[in-house]
C-alpha cells in the first residue's frame, strides 16, 4: 500500500511539473504586443485639387488656305519655324492668271481709247452724250475685271497674318492646291499665350457655381483662384493660369459646359495641339484626414483599425471622398478623438493588442503663391478627375 501511494504521489508530482513546463513554454511562445504607430483623429482644413483633362491651343490658331487655284511654286518656311506677321510663306504659280491679266489690261486700254474718242464728239454735240456714258461704263467694267484678276495674282503670294509657329506642311512644292482643299496649307499658332479647354458636367458646374462668389459665372471665374497645369510627363507647369471663360449653354449631347483657362508661355514649353490636366484648388474646411497607408480594402470596402482603451484593435468600415496629398478625406466611419493605427494594417487582426507609438509628424509644405493661404494641408493629387 505504501509503495502504491508513493508511486501515485510521484506520478502526480511529475504531472504537475510537466504542466508547469508546458505553461512556461506557452508563455514563452506567445509574442509580446508589438509597437505600431497611431494617430488621434482631429478635424482640419485641407487644400485639394479637382482635375480636368484639357486640350491646349495657342491664343491664335490661323489656318492658312489659298484663295486661288494653283501649283505651289515655292515654300519659304519649315515646320516648327517662328514667323512674323507679314512674313512670306508660300508662292503659287500664277502664269495663267498673268495671261488673264494681260487680256483684262488690253480691254481697259481699248475702253479708254473709246472714251477718249467719243469725248470731243460729245463736246461739239456731234453725238449724244448717252454714247459717251455707255463707253465710260464699259471702261469701269474693264477696270473692275482687271482689278479682280490682279487681286487674284496677289493672292498667289501668301504671307502670315499673325506672329506664331508654323504647323505641319502637308503639301510639297509642285502640289496643286485650291480653296476647296480639305487640309490647309499650314497652321500658324501664336503660342505666347496658351489656352486650355476643358469641360465640366452639370453636377460639377453646379458645385463650381456654389463654391465661388459672384452674381454671374463671369464674376465667379474672376473670384476663382489661380489654376495649375500638369504636363504629359507628370510635372507641374511653372506658370499659373486663370479661368477666363465658360460657355453660356451646355452641350445637349454630353451635358457638359466648356471652360477655358489661359496660361502664359514665355519659354515656348507648351505646344498647340498637346494635352494637359488643369487643376483647380479647392479648400475644404474641418475634414478628417487619415494616411492612405492606414486604409485597407476588404471585399470592396475600405477599412481601418481603431485602437480601443485597452490597446486592442478593431477594424471599422469608413467612407472616403477623395484624397489630400498622402491622406484620404474621410466622410463617414470615424469620430474626432478616436485613435487609429497608421501603418502595418496587414499585420493586425481584430482583438490583437499593440503598443501604441506616436506617428511621425510630416512637415507640412509651404503654401504656394496664388493658392489658399489658410489651408493647413496642401495636396498635389485629385479629388475629381474628368476625362
Amino acid at each position: 500500500m505504501k509503495k502504491r501511494s508513493l508511486a501515485g504521489a510521484l506520478a502526480a508530482l511529475l504531472m504537475i511539473i510537466s504542466c508547469g513546463k508546458k505553461e512556461d513554454q506557452a508563455a514563452q511562445a506567445a509574442p509580446p504586443p508589438m509597437p505600431f504607430p497611431v494617430q488621434a483623429i482631429v478635424k482640419q482644413d485641407a487644400l485639394v485639387f479637382e482635375e480636368y483633362t484639357a486640350n491646349l491651343e495657342g491664343q491664335q490658331n490661323v489656318e492658312i488656305r489659298p484663295k486661288v487655284n494653283g501649283f505651289i511654286q515655292k515654300i519659304y518656311v519649315d515646320e516648327g519655324q517662328q514667323v512674323r506677321k507679314g512674313q512670306l510663306l508660300f508662292k503659287l504659280e500664277t502664269q495663267t492668271l498673268n495671261q488673264d491679266a494681260a487680256a483684262a489690261k488690253a480691254n481697259v486700254t481699248a475702253a479708254q481709247v473709246e472714251v477718249d474718242r467719243l469725248k470731243p464728239l460729245v463736246d461739239r454735240k456731234i453725238i449724244s452724250s448717252v454714247q459717251l456714258e455707255t463707253a465710260k461704263a464699259r471702261l469701269a467694267q474693264a477696270k473692275a475685271a482687271y482689278s479682280g484678276v490682279a487681286a487674284n495674282i496677289g493672292f498667289g503670294t501668301i504671307t502670315s497674318p499673325v506672329n506664331g509657329v508654323i504647323g505641319s506642311l502637308p503639301y510639297k512644292e509642285g502640289s496643286l492646291v485650291s480653296a476647296t482643299n480639305e487640309q490647309p496649307l499650314t497652321t500658324v499658332s501664336d503660342t505666347k499665350g496658351m489656352r486650355a479647354y476643358f469641360s465640366m458636367n452639370e453636377k460639377q458646374l453646379i458645385d463650381f457655381s456654389r463654391r465661388f462668389n459672384g452674381a454671374t459665372l463671369q464674376e465667379k471665374l474672376k473670384n476663382a483662384p489661380a489654376v495649375s497645369l500638369l504636363l504629359v510627363d507628370g510635372s507641374e507647369y511653372e506658370q499659373k493660369g486663370r479661368l477666363q471663360t465658360v460657355n453660356g449653354l451646355a452641350d445637349e449631347a454630353t451635358g457638359t459646359s466648356q471652360f477655358r483657362a489661359d496660361f502664359p508661355n514665355p519659354q515656348a514649353i507648351l505646344r498647340s495641339g498637346s494635352k494637359g490636366i488643369v487643376r483647380i484648388p479647392i479648400e475644404q474646411k474641418d475634414v478628417i484626414l487619415v494616411p492612405q497607408m492606414a486604409v485597407f480594402d476588404m471585399q470592396g470596402k475600405q477599412m481601418i483599425y481603431v485602437v480601443n482603451k485597452d490597446n486592442s484593435v478593431k477594424s471599422k468600415i469608413i467612407t472616403t471622398k477623395g484624397t489630400a496629398g498622402l491622406n484620404y478625406i474621410v466622410s463617414e466611419g470615424l469620430e474626432v478623438g478616436e485613435t487609429i493605427v497608421t501603418e502595418g494594417a496587414s499585420k493586425l487582426k481584430d482583438g490583437m493588442a499593440i503598443v501604441p507609438q506616436p506617428a511621425k509628424a510630416e512637415a507640412a509644405p509651404s503654401p504656394k503663391p496664388d493658392t489658399l493661404a489658410t489651408s493647413k494641408t496642401e495636396t498635389k493629387t485629385t479629388t475629381v478627375t474628368k476625362k
